[in-house]
């Protein structure tokens, strides 16, 4: 693993960062949470603002609109964007990294030509139509039906924790196409417009709550067969593309924000005094070590994916598993150090650490996770 950047890298991080100093100062305030408008509107216009700067899918290749950067280039744009405290991707997050990277792998020229640049210019949002209700995390088990019906797919089902779904143009849908084929096969992957007759959005509110997920109805939507991303029947070889950006990538601004959120609080337990208990020091010290190894395991990823020219493998798998715990001690301990105060929700790292126990679930389970390393990386055998 080659820890040090070239001269080029560097030049890179000092022009971004001369960017950001004049961007962010520019940016209106931001919405209310539960302005969910307000914030696909604001979301919408940083990413924008992305895009005029030439910042936008800035590791795409240049033929789907991207930048072309190196994955080293996109980890140092991740590091200096959290540092600056820029925004995040926001309602964006399943168009430009899940989605729009599934498309840019396995679509079609018309694909790439339809549905990557809104999402580049900030034009459009989608969601993410994977888990059921009666499936869990066993996504194979999806049972929402598609027939085909001339030029057009039919759609019947349910999706539940649907990603953004109340202010999204697209939908990226697992359908089965063949019942009786087994599990992991006869599966298809859709591009579904949010506005096609039959579909009703039921927001969800979570412990924090927050409503940015939904459950959606499908009662015999029509989705032209040119909406298809792969084969029909092949979505599940197409799901793990998407499934290798969303954990490989996906959380790797998180780290450096909760390397932030780490310093903070030892800042505020000198303040209020708890820095004195040698537990909570030794707690906050082994934080510091674990979040420190987990940005060198997503610098060998990145690493490993510029070296071979794939996209993020099982790798993310591992940094997935340890990252979702550590968040969860990261805000475990943030209660001690606030103390009474920790019950109050206006305090932020309150609201994070009731949001941190979705991280063990979110994108796969942490026994999902396990049993990927466990197959996947050691060569163990599949359970029973």
């Amino acid at each position: 693993m080659d820890l040090d950047h070239t001269p080029e890298e560097e030049e890179f991080r000092a022009r971004l960062r001369e960017w950001l100093a004049k961007a962010l100062p520019t940016l209106p305030a931001k919405p209310s949470p539960d302005d969910w408008p307000g914030r696909r509107a604001y979301d919408l216009g940083w990413q924008r603002m992305l895009y005029d700067a030439g910042y936008a899918g800035l590791h795409w290749p240049v033929d789907a609109g991207g930048r072309g950067a190196t994955p080293t280039q996109h980890l140092i744009y991740l590091e200096e964007t959290e540092k600056a405290g820029a925004p995040y991707v926001g309602a964006n997050f399943v168009g430009l990294l899940h989605a729009g990277p599934t498309i840019v792998s396995e679509g079609t020229a018309g694909q790439r030509a339809r549905w990557l640049p809104p999402v580049l210019r900030g034009e459009e949002v989608w969601c993410q139509g994977f888990s059921e209700p009666d499936a869990g995390s066993d996504l194979a088990a999806l049972r929402t039906r598609a027939w085909r019906d001339g030029d057009e797919y039919v759609v019947s089902g349910s999706k539940i924790w649907t990603s953004h779904a109340e202010v999204a143009d697209w939908c990226e849908l697992l359908v089965r196409t063949d019942p009786d084929a087994p599990r992991h096969r006869g599966i298809t992957w859709l591009a579904l417009p949010m506005d096609a007759p039959g579909i009703t959005v039921r927001p969800l509110r979570t412990l924090a709550g927050s409503t940015e997920f939904a459950e959606v109805f499908l009662d015999e939507v029509r989705v032209p067969v040119g909406h298809r991303v792969g084969a029909e029947n092949d979505g599940w070889r197409v799901t793990m593309v998407t499934l290798s950006y969303e954990r490989g990538t996906a959380f790797v601004g998180e780290v450096v924000a909760c390397r932030r959120v780490l310093g903070a609080l030892a800042r505020r337990a000198r303040e209020n005094g708890r820095w004195d208990d040698a537990v909570l020091r030794r707690r906050l010290g082994r934080l510091n070590a674990e979040f420190r190894a987990l940005w060198r395991l997503t610098q060998w990823n990145v690493g490993e994916a510029q070296r071979t020219g794939a996209v993020p493998g099982v790798g993310g798998s591992v940094f997935k598993l340890r990252y979702s715990h550590a968040r969860q001690e990261l805000y475990d301990a943030a209660a001690e150090v606030l103390g009474p105060e920790a019950l109050d929700l206006g305090q932020e790292w309150t609201l994070d650490r009731l949001s941190s126990l979705s991280y063990t679930i979110a994108a796969g389970t942490s026994q999902i996770q396990q049993n990927i390393v466990a197959e996947r990386i050691l060569g163990l055998p599949k359970g029973r």
